[in-house]
């Protein structure tokens, strides 16, 4: 019991002076907003959709174009001599629409535009809070599985060392020795995957802030306060999730959108009324007829009517298929709002049978615990054997193991179920990490 004592002291003056220098969870997640490839992306995307607003306004705003002509005309005919003629002019056309339904449309899907942008910008942040946290907790899991390895080596090869001491003075089998040996041989294995399990999960974080994780601050106990929930019963997660979610709202968006491509679609059949004004300025004019070019200036006002007649049946087409693509997005519109609910319900029970769960597993530690304490007594007085020892060992190791990944795997939980309700943002985040 001595060894393990002091074997405990060791663990956790490494700790604290790794702690001093190891990176926590806020600031993990604040080099990701830096550096992580998929938000950077996405934010890109969220910039160029804001301009989606001012293109839909242009169709309420007037159309002005200037054309110009500079040419030099060289005229030849039997009964005059070569005549070159030389001739320039510009042209200033405005159009100011006046009735144009479809203009009006087109602003209004900008509208939505907008809005889908924006929710799936929030919708790109809260899957990096996911991704970091999936990735930091997973580097923390394979950092406890190589830290339990550790530890396991060591008190196996104490009593391996033991094991053959007394089997030398005769006072146990050389089974004892066999057993404490494949038991030793066997945690080497383990300590071997364990560190390539952790090589690869710091790989994977470092995918995300681009540079190589050395040392993340783990959790040095288990809060008390695990049903610090913000709504209390799974009916009111999913309530809030129908009115928050952003997947949702998204879907909500393309519905709207489709729904207005059904009324663009048939404003088509509308006729259109625009205001056309020209300001024409040219010289040299008819030089190829008269042999004499003329200045002309002409200015113009007034009204232009366009009535569709008849386009082939293609409107009538387009109108068919933004219903089809209207009904769609209904559907589709459905099967989230339904999966969503189911998703609130699944991460409700993650963190209500993870709070259980870690709480029934701090239990079996201090079980465990007490159990290898009173087995390393036995065996000290003769009643326990070498592998009775080794049993009680293994199962208190695991019973740490398993509460450290329960409570890391609790912790991602509540995030998942904030992000499905909409709720997710830096303030979950911190309060997670104060959890550490």
């Amino acid at each position: 019991m001595r060894y393990l004592q002091i074997l405990l002291g060791l663990f956790l003056c490494v700790v604290m002076n790794t702690a001093s220098f190891a990176s926590n969870l806020m600031e993990i997640y604040r080099e990701a907003l830096e550096q992580d490839a998929q938000y950077r992306s996405a934010r890109a995307a969220f910039v160029a959709a804001q301009e989606k607003l001012p293109q839909g306004r242009a169709g309420f705003l007037p159309n002005i174009n200037l054309s110009g002509t500079r040419q030099v005309q060289k005229i030849n005919t039997p009964f005059n001599p070569e005549v070159t003629i030389q001739s320039r002019g510009f042209v200033i056309a405005a159009t100011q629409p006046l009735i144009r339904v479809e203009n009006f449309i087109i602003y209004a899907q900008a509208k939505n535009e907008v809005s889908r942008a924006d929710s799936e910008f929030v919708l790109a942040a809260q899957d990096l809070i996911l991704r970091v946290a999936q990735a930091y907790f997973g580097v923390l899991d394979a950092q406890v599985d190589v830290e339990v390895a550790e530890a396991q080596k060591k008190a196996i090869l104490k009593q391996l060392e033991q094991a053959k001491r007394n089997f030398e003075v005769g006072v146990s089998t050389i089974v004892d020795t066999n057993e404490a040996q494949a038991r030793f041989d066997l945690t080497i294995s383990q300590e071997i995957a364990a560190r390539n399990a952790l090589e690869i999960s710091k790989r994977t974080l470092q995918g995300i802030i681009d540079r190589f994780p050395d040392h993340l601050v783990g959790a040095k106990e288990i809060v008390s306060d695990l049903f610090n929930l913000r709504y209390a019963s799974m009916d009111e997660w999913v309530s809030v999730a129908e009115d928050k979610n952003f997947a949702l709202k998204i879907q909500q968006d393309v519905y709207e959108i489709a729904s207005q491509e059904v009324k663009k679609a048939w404003a088509q059949h509308y006729p259109t009324l625009d205001v056309v004004a020209q300001y024409s300025d040219q010289t040299g004019v008819g030089g190829a007829f008269t042999g004499r070019g003329i200045d002309l200036t002409s200015k113009s006002v007034g009204l232009q009517l366009n009535v569709p007649l008849f386009s082939g049946f293609g409107i009538q087409s387009r109108v068919r298929e933004a219903i089809a693509n209207r009904e769609r997005a209904l559907h589709d519109l459905e099967d989230i709002r339904r999966n969503s609910a189911l998703q609130v319900r699944q991460q409700y029970l993650n963190v209500t049978n993870g709070i259980a769960q870690v709480k029934a597993l701090q239990q079996a530690l201090v079980s465990s615990q007490s159990q290898l304490d009173s087995t390393m007594l036995g065996q000290e007085v003769g009643v326990r054997t070498e592998v009775d020892v080794l049993n009680a060992q293994q199962q208190f190791y695991s019973a740490r193991r398993d509460l450290a990944k329960a409570y890391h795997g609790y912790l991602v939980s509540r995030l998942r179920l904030s992000a499905e309700v909409g709720e997710l943002d830096e303030e979950v985040l911190e309060q997670i990490n104060g959890m550490l």
